[in-house]
């Protein structure tokens, strides 16, 4: 089975969709399923034979990621398509969504997508002047149309699920989270990648030292994360903060850190590389601290439990599905004092911080990604068996931005 995904990310631009798209290459192919991808080009001269790039433009006030150019990404998309394919799935919302229904509908191709990203909860940050309600009501229907358009929706969590439902969409729903690559983090950076990984950074051996991974954006709710260490410092006053990752909301997150003097309780690490750095990243932490309220599924709260650290977590949306069972982690109320306390707890209590950390590890196991690929590919060959979508609806395939 040859699948085609496309998408308006992928690395060097570091978030989930690049992650998920990286697993979905890496382990569908001991399935039977032979993965390309149609993905900008962010002009850093990568090229690889499964993937190709299209020319695209920084995007203005986001210097992470690339605008594909509309002409050259549809022309790539059929290109990709003549060349065999039995099914499009595509990845992203934007433009990858258009390019990738409408070549998908004239080819008479069955069409799914991934729900990554709920924008409801992420444009208050980005249009503050804009009332919220009328946001909350775009992004619905922005949503709801596009997902009807598919033959199939994948959707990482139950949480997700029962938004979309609300939302309308009638487009069938499948329950499916992506995958870790267990192997990576299980080993947590090798025999003495910990230690390593202190002193490249000038991190004392025995510091208690929090961590957090993933984009540095304003819907991540890290300010919340500064109020807890602030409070957390009260009783353990040589405790660090990491924060490995980067985003639109660092400049202003480093500037709150030095007004409220933390500068010497959090450090800002920028990405790290995947293989080696980050592993060794989790192996140096104690804990993993997460308090975002908008993820669809919250994949980095599984890389550190595979790593066997303990998790302290807001439990919000797609992170309940992870965090509800209780084991590996602790869930305090959602307030910053509760946090704290729980932080606190847990960097006192060695004994716990083990017994945690084992749990963390079993119940990662549930998200292995050769699992949950086997899950994916049987779901692409139910989709081909079914026909997707009937051939009268090819009428509406020319899909527009």
């Amino acid at each position: 089975m040859r699948v085609l995904m496309v998408s308006d990310v992928y690395f060097p631009r570091i978030n989930g969709v690049s992650t998920a798209i990286q697993t979905y290459r890496e382990t569908l192919a001991a399935h039977g399923v032979d993965v390309s991808l149609v993905a900008p080009d962010y002009g850093d001269g990568s090229r690889e034979a499964w993937i190709a790039r299209v020319p695209a433009r920084p995007v203005p006030r986001d210097p992470e990621d690339r605008l594909a150019r509309w002409g050259a990404l549809r022309r790539a998309v059929r290109a990709a398509l003549a060349q065999g394919c039995d099914l499009v799935h595509v990845q992203t919302p934007f433009l990858a969504h258009y390019a990738g229904l409408g070549a998908a509908r004239r080819a008479r191709l069955p069409v799914i997508a991934t729900y990554h990203t709920l924008f409801e909860e992420y444009l208050q940050h980005y249009a503050p002047f804009v009332p919220a309600a009328w946001l909350r009501g775009a992004a619905r229907r922005f949503s709801r149309a596009q997902c009807n358009a598919l033959d199939a929706v994948i959707v990482p969590s139950r949480a997700i699920h029962r938004r979309l439902v609300d939302y309308g969409v009638r487009a069938p729903l499948h329950i499916l989270p992506t995958g870790i690559p267990l192997g990576r983090f299980a080993t947590a950076g090798g025999p003495g990648g910990g230690a390593d990984f202190r002193r490249r950074h000038g991190i004392a051996a025995g510091r208690p030292v929090a961590l957090y991974v993933g984009r540095v954006a304003h819907e991540k709710n890290l300010e919340f994360l500064l109020d807890a260490i602030a409070l957390a410092r009260e009783s353990l006053p040589d405790i660090l903060l990491l924060v490995a990752g980067e985003g639109p909301a660092l400049a202003d997150l480093r500037s709150t850190v030095d007004e409220r003097g933390l500068h010497g309780h959090v450090q800002f690490l920028g990405y790290l590389e995947r293989q080696r750095e980050l592993p060794e990243c989790y192996a140096a932490a104690d804990l993993f601290v997460f308090a975002s309220r908008t993820e669809t599924q919250g994949l980095v709260l599984l890389e550190a439990m595979a790593a066997g650290l303990p998790v302290v977590a807001l439990s919000a949306m797609g992170t309940a599905d992870i965090l509800d069972v209780r084991r590996g982690a602790r869930v305090p109320d959602d307030n910053p004092s509760s946090f704290a306390l729980a932080v606190v707890h847990l960097l006192r209590n060695e004994a716990l911080r083990r017994q945690l950390s084992r749990e963390a590890r079993e119940h990662a196991a549930a998200w292995a990604d050769e699992r949950l690929a086997g899950r994916l590919a049987e779901l692409y060959r139910q989709i081909l068996a079914s026909g997707g979508r009937s051939a009268a609806d090819a009428g509406n395939a020319e899909g527009r931005p």
